[in-house]
């Protein structure tokens, strides 16, 4: 899968619309100060119905979020359309989202975990570049801290994303196959990747690199998850794996009842390496601390021996 259309980077005192596709936001404030990060550097922020909506543990109906998606692509005033944050139910738009008017609005489409869902149908079905970066609302968290937000406006006004930077707190990093590979990015959350299996919206890996990340998931349950993408064919023809941010995911660490179970590297090698091709692990790459924003569907170069992930092909076209 590789991306056929790409947006306009952020124009100075360009507009953020932001729709909740997933879970709600727990408390207001945390809006309000996502909001006003936007605003101290000049930016306009529009929210979506869909913002102000639940119904239990999601942001109201799906078809009224799949709406209000669509509905910010097809807004002339909106220049980036950002994910309020991940969570749980973004699949559950995917039968109600017109993609036709997706590819014919294309701008900027921002978020992580659970967005994962609509990243793999956006791209598939039309064909448009999209960001693997953090959530709105975490904009506003003071707990993110500069690193992230900074490195994903730099990418939306435009920046080459260039080589990925390591995590500042852990810059290791490890091949667990050597190699290179030149190819599409494409993935996300594992689980979300798993979940998408005998869907319209599975994604075709072959000739890709596959980049996944994943959270508070023990080992033996990632294992079962990759063990499912090898048996229905995904990790086919896949050219390169990097492995991103696999927080809380090694349950051996404070859970007795799990030493037993085997290490997230020990699953890592196990599932992995007979692949036959490059995979590295442990770039920054969502569920941690430290998240750099990457575009889906774009060139990238995979030098695992080196330890680098590098994306020069433009994710944005044109002028802001």
């Amino acid at each position: 899968m590789r991306a056929s259309r790409y947006g306009r980077p952020l124009p100075e005192g360009g507009c953020v619309g932001v729709v909740a596709t997933s879970t709600p936001w727990y408390n207001r404030s945390e809006v309000l100060r996502a909001v006003a990060w936007w605003e101290a550097r000049g930016y306009r922020v529009k929210l979506g119905e869909s913002v102000w909506q639940r119904t239990d543990h999601v942001a109201g109906d799906p078809k009224t979020r799949a709406r209000d998606l669509v509905r910010m692509f097809q807004d002339p005033e909106v220049d980036v359309v950002q994910c309020l944050q991940g969570g749980y139910g973004a699949a559950q738009l995917l039968p109600f989202l017109d993609f036709e008017a997706v590819a014919a609005n294309p701008k900027p489409f921002v978020g992580y975990s659970d967005i994962t869902a609509l990243h793999v149908a956006i791209l598939k079905e039309a064909g448009l570049a999209t960001f693997y970066g953090p959530g709105f609302l975490a904009m506003g968290d003071p707990e993110r801290g500069d690193w992230t937000k900074e490195r994903l406006l730099r990418v939306l006004r435009g920046e080459s994303t260039g080589e990925v930077p390591r995590d500042p707190d852990d810059p290791y990093v490890r091949a667990i196959r050597g190699g290179q590979a030149a190819a599409p990015l494409v993935g996300g959350c594992l689980w979300l990747l798993q979940h998408a299996i005998g869907t319209p919206w599975q994604p075709d890996l072959e000739g890709c690199i596959l980049f996944f990340e994943d959270v508070d998931t023990p080992t033996t349950h990632l294992e079962a998850h990759l063990v499912q993408l090898h048996q229905a064919g995904m990790l086919d023809g896949v050219v390169g794996v990097v492995v991103g941010h696999m927080e809380k995911c090694d349950w051996r660490e404070d859970r007795p009842e799990w030493a037993r179970m085997p290490s997230l590297e020990d699953v890592l090698e196990q599932q992995l390496e007979p692949l036959g091709v490059p995979v590295l692990y442990k770039l920054p790459l969502g569920h941690g601390k430290h998240l750099a924003t990457i575009p889906l569907g774009v060139t990238a170069t995979l030098d695992a021996d080196a330890g680098t992930l590098t994306i020069e092909q433009a994710a944005l076209r044109g002028e802001p």
